[in-house]
């Protein structure tokens, strides 16, 4: 299997932060050979960023999220911890501007030079989950 980044995010975070994520305003500067990829995008509100976590260089399959002691120990599938055996994620984010191929958004968890293999339109009839259920224990992480 090969992954080829599409480009890079720029912002100013260099290491991981909790909470403030969704303030975080970030340029996904996209490789100009696939910058006509993006045409119509600019016609959506969000969309979702696939990216790759380069940084990322260990993998708990067991953990406390967000490292606390409160919340309980599972497995890493039933979480949105980093450590993960594939170093691959995705976050919905506010689409604020497009400019040639450079992508301004709202929201994105990554860090500064993180490689984005893949954009995606998110599209409420197709990504959107009615009477969605998760753990109690969610609504006591920090985001």
């Amino acid at each position: 299997m090969r992954i080829v980044p599409l480009g890079y995010a720029k912002n100013t975070v260099k290491k991981p932060t909790l909470p403030g994520w969704k303030d975080v305003v970030s340029e996904i500067v996209i490789d100009k050979k696939y910058a006509k990829g993006l045409d119509g995008i600019e016609d959506y509100s969000h969309i979702i960023v696939v990216y790759w976590m380069d940084q990322e260089k260990e993998c708990h399959l067991r953990h406390h999220p967000q490292g606390r002691s409160d919340i309980p120990f599972v497995g890493i599938f039933a979480c949105r911890c980093p450590q993960r055996p594939n170093r691959i994620a995705f976050t919905t984010v506010k689409l604020i501007s497009r400019k040639g191929n450079v992508l301004k958004v709202k929201g994105l968890d990554i860090l500064d030079g993180t490689p984005v293999v893949d954009i995606k339109p998110y599209t409420p009839q197709y990504d959107q989950v009615e009477k969605a259920e998760a753990p109690s224990w969610v609504n006591r992480l920090v985001f």
